[in-house]
This record gives C-alpha cells, sequence and structure tokens, in this order.
C-alpha cells in the first residue's frame, strides 16, 4: 500500500507532462504487444508450413507443392507460390529469382511495420521528461527570485526534486520501450533470414530439376 501511495505521489508531483508520458508508453506498449504477438504467429506458421512442403518440394513433385502453398497463408508459402507458378512456365533460374525477388519485397514491409514507432515512442518518452525538467525548472527559478531569502534553499530544492521526476518518468517508459523495439527487430530479422534461406533452397530443387529435365529431353 505504501509503495502504491508513493508512486501515486511520484506521479502526480511530476506535473503535467506526466500525462503525455504515460500516454506515449501506453501507445508503444499497445504497438509492441500486437507487433511480438503476430511476429510469434508468422514464426510459427512459417515453421509448419516450411515443413509441410518440405518433403514434396525435395522429391521434385511441384504439383503438390503448388496446391499446399496456394491453400495456406502463411508468409512462406506466398514467397514460395510466387516461385513456383513461375516454375510450371519457364525454365531459367533468373525469371523464378526475381519472382521471389518480388515476393520479398511485399512481404519484408508488412513484418517491419509498425514496428520503428516502438523506438519513436522511447525516443519520444525521453524528449518529453527532459522537457518536462527544464518546464519545471523555470517555474522554480521564476518562484524562487520571488520569494523570501530565508526560504529560497528550502523551495529550489523542493522544486528540483519535483521537477527531476519527469526526466526519471520519461526515462522509465524509454528504457523497456528501447529493449523491446530490439527485440522486435531481431524477431524480424529472424523471419526475413529463414524466407531467405527457404527460397535459396526451393531455387536450388527448382534449377536442379530443370536441369536434368533439359538432359533427359536432350
Amino acid at each position: 500500500m505504501d509503495l502504491l501511495y508513493s508512486t501515486i505521489g511520484f506521479f502526480v508531483t511530476g506535473g503535467p507532462f506526466m500525462y503525455p508520458i504515460l500516454i506515449v508508453f501506453a501507445v508503444g506498449a499497445a504497438i509492441a504487444i500486437e507487433r511480438y504477438v503476430t511476429l510469434t504467429r508468422v514464426t510459427a506458421e512459417n515453421q509448419s508450413a516450411w515443413t509441410k512442403v518440405q518433403e514434396p518440394l525435395m522429391r521434385g513433385n511441384f504439383d503438390e507443392a503448388r496446391k499446399m502453398t496456394s491453400s495456406d497463408n502463411s508468409t512462406i508459402s506466398q514467397l514460395l507460390e510466387m516461385g513456383l507458378a513461375r516454375q510450371g512456365s519457364v525454365r531459367r533460374r533468373e525469371d523464378i529469382e526475381i519472382a521471389m525477388e518480388e515476393g520479398m519485397m511485399e512481404i519484408i514491409p508488412q513484418l517491419e511495420k509498425r514496428t520503428p514507432y516502438v523506438a519513436l515512442a522511447s525516443s519520444i518518452a525521453t524528449l518529453l521528461g527532459l522537457l518536462g525538467t527544464i518546464m519545471g525548472l523555470i517555474s522554480a527559478f521564476t518562484a524562487v527570485a520571488n520569494a523570501n531569502p530565508a526560504e529560497k534553499a528550502d523551495l529550489l530544492s523542493a522544486s528540483i526534486s519535483v521537477a527531476m521526476n519527469t526526466t526519471a518518468f520519461g526515462l522509465m517508459v524509454a528504457i523497456p520501450l528501447l529493449v523491446t523495439s530490439s527485440v522486435l527487430t531481431a524477431k524480424t530479422s529472424q523471419i526475413i533470414d529463414s524466407l531467405e534461406m527457404a527460397s535459396v533452397k526451393a531455387l536450388n530443387v527448382i534449377s536442379s530439376k530443370a536441369r536434368r529435365q533439359v538432359e533427359v529431353e536432350a
């Protein structure tokens, strides 16, 4: 209970800038949670889809692989579907590779969207904390200038202590958001790396099967 009262007192005495910092934290936290849940779901879906499609793909059964990717909504299936669609009509590795690169260009922005806002919220919280402290110090020195000389020291120290609350709160918000932003960025990079790995493996298999077919026809 004492901790609760202390927290409330800390927030109330921090001044008006505590409220926008709290709003920034709420927005940043909401985005971070949504992104983490989405990226975790995408990772699980990609792993499941790749496990299923890898077997027919390695066997060279591209028709079955195409059916599996077309009926699946995971990002890795979307990527492989674009490459497998070209496999049925062309044999040039470059054409299939270009198709997959186009797929990556569509997928990556979807994976990265809104994640930069978490880092932005961290920066805004820090700046709002500093701004609140500066405004508090300006008010403190203005009040001290007109105060009784005997009370100036006590009044100034108390005012500075209150003004520093906004900086402290801003950092308390900014640090977790910054760490979360790094985690989300790393998670996104892992997904992109796995997509690139899958596309290279699929491309190698398709190219290998195409070369064998050409040799047989020759």
